[in-house]
Parts: C-alpha cells; structure tokens; sequence
C-alpha cells in the first residue's frame, strides 16, 4: 500500500455509496458532482489528484490531461468513453478505465422494450388514447413469436438479448467476427454473416462499438439487401447506421418501422427519422435505470481502488487487465522485466529496431502482456523516464519498433526465466533474468555469458579479455574512491576470452572513477548503471 493515500477526485454524479468505497478503501475523495461541466475549474486543480472518477458531463481533453500531472487513472462509470481522449491518456500515461458490465442487463432490456414498442406501435397508440381517440384498427402490430431476430454484435450485451429473445420463442441469428461456433452454441443461436442475417431476419438489433469497421454498418447499401418489412432496433452507439438511408427506406415502405436510443449527433435535436410514423426514439436512456447507475458506480470505485492500493488493473482500455490475485503474484516479475528493460535501455545507444522477449517455465503462464508492458517501459525510461507501462507501448510503436513474444517449456536449472533481446542495426544485446523463493530478481546471463548477479540500485558493468588483474583492479579503483561493493559477480566464455564483471555497489560512482578505469585500456566497456528497486 502507498505511503500516503491516493486522492481522487469525482466530477460528476456519483452515489454515494460509490463515493464512500473510496473512502472505506482508505482512499482519499473529493466529491465534487458539478466540477466536470467547468473546465476552467477543473484543469486547475486537476495536478492534485491520482484519479478522476466521471460520467458523461467530465470531458477528459488533452488540454486538461496536460494540467494532470499526478494523474493515474482516469475510471468512467459507464461503457461509453466518447468523454475521454484516450490517446493523449496513454501518451501520459494515465490508465483509462470504463465499467462494461455494470448496466449490460438494463441496456439489453431495453432494446428488448424497443422492440416490443416499435412491432406493437406503442407511443403512437399512447399518444392517440391520450388525446381522447379510440383507434383500435389503426394500430395493426405484429408478434414476435416465431419471428428471426438478427444480432449483429453478440458480446456482453448482445448475448443477453440473444437470452431475453430465445424466451420469447424468437429464432435468432448473430453475425459477430469474433463469435466462435462454440459460443454460438452456448447461446442457442446461428452464426451467420451479415449478407445473410439482412436477407433474414424479421428485426434487427445492433450491439457492438463505434469503430472505423462498424461505422454504418447499416449504409443504404446494406438496408436494401434487409428482408422487406423488417424492423431496426439500435440502443448501441450513433452511427452505426446510415440515419438517412434509413428514413428514406422507411417513407418507401420497405422498412416497417425502427426504434433508436442513440443518435449520430447527441443530444440529438434533430434526426431524419423524427416524426416518422412507426419510428420511436429514446434520448439515450439504455443504462438509465436505478440498479444500473448504482451498479456502474460501485463498480468504477471498486476498480480505482484496486488499481491505486494494489496494482490491479480491470476493465482498462489502454492497458492489459491484471487481477489483484495476479498481481500479488506477478509482482517481482514485473520487476524483473523492468529491470531487464533497464538494463538493455542503458547500454543500448542507437535506435532500437525490435524487441524480442522469451518466456521460458512457469512464467510462460502467466500475464504476459502486461510483462511486455513492463520491460517496454524499462527500456525507454533510459531516454524517457516519464513513460510507465500505459504510454511505454504508445512510445514503442511510435518508433516503430517491432515487438515479438515467445514461449517455451521449461528449458534449464531455473524454474522460470526471462530473457529480453534487443535488435538495433548494428547489433543485438541480450540478459536473462529470473526470480528466486525470496522474490528477488536476479541477473542469469549476460551477452550469452551464465552470471548469478542480485539487481541493486547502483551498478556496474564492464566487458574484458579474460585476464589476472581484473577483479583486484576493480576492488582497489572503488576502495580508492569511497565506493563500497554489494556484491561482485564474473562471468566469461572461456578462459583467456571475453569476459564480464558485474558490481553491485552502496553508491553512484563519480564519472572519474568510470574514466580512471577506461585509462587503463583493460576494459572495453565501463558502465555504470540505475534501477528503481523501490
């Protein structure tokens, strides 16, 4: 746990419940429900706080989050996170969390109220009965019974509408790439693709993201291939279908009617299909439910503790999640890949073409995204020491540095080891690590040379010809100068060949103690060398 309590802040509304888990957590919060629609406000004291716990109205620019400067997390209760730029949040290194899970139910039942609203014209009914008329044969609707539902994205949500439409005796259909036929089993559904699921389904329903991919995934082009007198249901994002296009096909008759919680511009004052007859529209209520609010709520509070007491990371979108129980566990690996990092990251001085990191034994098993993260980030500390694990990969691919993971059985004496190897165009620089019972990183190979050398904050390395001399040069140079020796590690290929010395050392040492070494023409590399050990 930190030594002094994070604080965060919460700029929007909140229930209190959620604002007291902070508290209860041992976290400190500021609640402050009215701050996020107040920029000006916001970006001046944002640089106070560890967390930013928002909604909707907070909006999270790269203007603001330069003004964040102890900023961490960033935790939206809710799904969407259209509020927040989320590349400027990884360039600083903010992680960027959402609640995916928290209103699924309340946003899947009410595409299902939409449903059942549109195929029995429900408002239209209301609002003629309300206004004193009586027009039974006006109001034709249709069942849903034995009707095909198409699903076009069958995640969280979608899968729940599968359920709720499978209760109703409806046959359903889902295109979604990454549904696998085994899954498509477990819902009761049939894998199709989209040309299909158009050509036969009764209604459809969307449920998938806002990407480059999914944009208008309902274009004009895809509405005329739809089964005539098919009825739309979108309570997923705007934009997902061509507004428009879909109008038009409603005035022609070809599409029976549509029921749309969310719009390609919000809020949405004005939209082609306003005032349609047989459409029905909702300002975004999806999530708007009582338990769902609650339940996002929690569930953000729950996160951001996590992450700031333990390291645990849920439901990030710029980072891979890590479990508190795998935290506890990964913990001195991931020190270990941020030393490795660190070590190649300060002896490498051209720019670093590839990255290459193998997993041998048990670590294998283990997160290893989240470890590629940390040996990234110890690597381009050496330039950078700004990055941390959230921007490091963002810095990485900027560069252009390609990135490789390996696994393998275990291979030798150790259990589990790491070993990162780094390709510049001049040449490759490898070390191998691993971590003993006590939890210690440990250095195992250095240039392919065995070593047993404990990591320190101050260190020393340096390459020679394998002749007498060396270690007595070394232990008086650092006697000389004040510096004690930790620990003293040598390694080399063969007798009379390369060979290495690795020092563990009390202190930094002065560059004149690097230069009267390199005076001497023994060694052709001395360098010293840094590691958080914290």
């Amino acid at each position: 746990m930190p030594d002094m309590a994070p604080r965060v802040l919460v700029s929007d509304e909140l229930s209190e419940t959620a604002v007291q888990i902070f508290r209860d957590r041992g976290v400190e919060v500021d609640y402050m429900p009215k701050l996020g629609k107040d920029k000006e406000k916001l970006a001046e004291i944002i640089g106070q706080y560890d967390g930013l716990a928002i909604r909707s109205a907070t909006k999270v620019t790269e203007k603001l989050l330069e003004q964040a400067t102890n900023l961490k997390v960033i935790g939206r209760a809710g799904i969407g996170v259209d509020n927040v730029d989320i590349p400027a949040a990884s360039r600083k290194g903010v992680i960027v969390m959402n609640t995916p899970f928290g209103n699924s139910i309340t946003t899947a039942e009410h595409a299902i109220a939409m449903m059942f609203a549109c195929a029995r014209q429900l408002p239209e009914a209301n609002a003629s009965t309300h206004a004193g008329k009586w027009e039974k044969s006006r109001f034709m609707g249709v069942e849903l019974f034995n009707k095909t539902l198409g699903v076009i994205g069958a995640g969280n949500i979608g899968g729940i509408v599968c359920d709720r439409a499978l209760g109703l005796s409806m046959k359903v259909v889902a295109y979604d790439p990454f549904l696998s036929e085994e899954r498509a089993k477990a819902l009761g559904v049939t894998k199709v693709e989209l040309d299909d699921l158009l050509a036969r389904a009764d209604f459809i329903t969307l449920h998938v993201p806002l990407t480059d991919k999914t944009r208008n995934i309902l274009s004009a082009e895809a509405i005329a291939k739809t089964k005539k007198g098919v009825r739309i249901i979108n309570c997923a994002r705007g934009g997902l279908v061509d507004e428009k296009a879909l109008a038009e096909a409603i005035k022609s008759g070809h599409v029976a009617g549509a029921a749309f919680d969310v719009f390609e511009v919000e809020p949405a004052s004005e939209s082609p299909l306003f005032n349609l007859p047989n459409v029905v529209v909702t300002p975004h209520l999806g999530a708007s439910t009582t338990e769902a609010q609650e339940n996002v709520a929690l569930q953000v509070a729950e996160q951001m503790s996590d992450y700031l007491l333990t390291g645990a990371v849920q439901n990030a979108l710029n980072m891979p999640s890590v479990t508190a129980e795998e935290a506890a566990v990964m913990g001195p690996w991931v020190k270990l890949a941020g030393h490795l990092g660190a070590f190649v990251g300060q002896m490498t001085d051209e720019p670093i073409k590839a990255i290459n990191v193998l997993y041998d034994g048990a670590v294998g098993e283990m997160n290893l995204a989240a470890l590629n993260c940390a040996t990234i980030a110890g690597i381009m500390k050496a330039t950078n020491p700004d990055v941390n694990l959230v921007s490091a990969p963002v810095v990485a691919k900027e560069r252009g540095i390609q990135i490789s993971t390996t696994t393998q059985a275990k291979s030798g004496a150790f259990d589990a080891y790491i070993k990162l190897t780094v390709v510049t165009d001049k040449r490759e620089r490898s070390v191998a690590g691993t971590c003993f019972s006590d939890g210690k990183p440990r250095f195992i190979q250095i240039k392919g040379i065995n070593i047993d050398a404990e990591v320190g904050r101050h260190m020393l390395y340096t390459t020679n010809e394998d002749v007498p001399g060396i270690i007595g040069l070394l232990g008086m140079t650092m006697g000389k100068n004040g510096v004690n020796i930790a620990n003293f590690t040598l390694g080399r290929t063969s007798v009379g060949q390369e060979a290495i010395a690795i020092l563990y050392l009390d202190q930094a040492i002065d560059p004149k103690v690097v230069e009267t070494l390199e005076s001497t023409g023994l060694f052709q590399q001395v360098k010293p060398l840094e590691f958080d050990v914290a």
